[in-house]
């Protein structure tokens, strides 16, 4: 007893300051205000910033992102990068838009990587902002080579790539033990002549499929996989601008997806993501809340 009571004595001053703080709160002034991010550091001069802008809400954007955009003397920025981000950059910061959309480049690639590369010369602090994350198909490469072949600095600030946005709205999981032990990203989009994906490599029941930029290529895509061995009633996913307000998906089976598709629509950009996880959609809370919030009606 008596070694109890010591322990008791020892700790109640520690339980009295923190009851004080607690009632302190509702008569301090705006508490949140006071809140300061840990945020350090500056744009260097002559120097790049490959920036993820992530998948279109603003609050997924990195800390780190945010305060890039807020202190560079240049921003060339993409299509997908959305006007909450965008919002971000100061009036007197120089922007360049050099969005790509379908079947319609406004810039080339080349281009890009020489107003990236002219920017910096002249001394200026550039953030490059991507939707996504700049590595996952988003010929961050090429900008890369771009940049070292003139001998500029460049550092990479990742973001949340679509796959990640479209999962977490979806309300379910890439990978699950149950479902999926690994998960591949593939691009729809086809880089050489006559190429053609590995289907039977990828006509797997472990594993969770997601490709990107491939809304045109769904019939394509579920021909593919049925013909490599994958069922008829494999789950299958479309999701359009994923972690928006207007985010909207479509949810069936690779022999139904291509007519649930044509009867009703999706606009650019769609993920699609393939694999047994898909299965775990109608038991989400968080696709209840998605799928509501997509509704005309809400």
């Amino acid at each position: 007893m008596r070694a109890l009571s010591k322990q008791l004595i020892q700790k109640w001053p520690e339980a009295v300051w923190r009851l004080g703080q607690r009632a302190w709160v509702p008569f301090s002034r705006d508490t949140a205000s006071q809140l300061r991010l840990p945020l350090s550091g500056a744009c260097r001069a002559g120097t790049v910033y490959l920036v993820g802008a992530g998948s279109g809400d603003v609050e997924l954007l990195t800390l780190k992102a945010a305060r890039l955009l807020m202190q560079a003397d240049a921003v060339v920025y993409d299509r997908l990068v959305g006007d909450d981000v965008l919002a971000l950059i100061p009036p007197g910061t120089e922007r360049y838009y050099v969005g790509k959309a379908r079947g319609h480049h406004s810039v080339p690639q080349t281009e890009i990587g020489e107003l990236i590369v002219s920017l910096a010369q002249a001394g200026k602090s550039v953030v490059r902002l991507k939707g996504g994350d700049p590595g996952v198909f988003g010929r961050m490469g090429e900008e890369l080579e771009a940049l070292a072949n003139a001998s500029l600095p460049a550092e990479i600030v990742p973001g949340i790539t679509a796959a990640s946005a479209a999962a977490a709205g979806m309300g379910i999981p890439l990978t699950d033990r149950s479902h999926a032990q690994q998960v591949r990203f593939i691009t729809a989009q086809l880089c050489r002549e006559g190429g053609m994906p590995d289907w039977s490599s990828l006509a797997r029941q472990d594993e969770t499929l997601v490709f990107y930029m491939g809304l045109s290529k769904v019939a394509a895509i579920c021909h593919g996989l049925r013909q490599a061995g994958l069922p008829d009633t494999w789950p299958i996913m479309l999701v359009a601008n994923a972690s928006q307000p207007e985010q909207h998906s479509l949810v069936g089976t690779l022999s139904d997806m291509p007519a649930r598709l044509a009867a009703e629509p999706l606009p650019s950009p769609c993920l699609i993501m393939v694999g047994s996880v898909v299965s775990m959609v109608t038991n989400s809370p968080a696709a209840t809340v998605a799928q509501a919030l997509s509704s005309p009606d809400t």
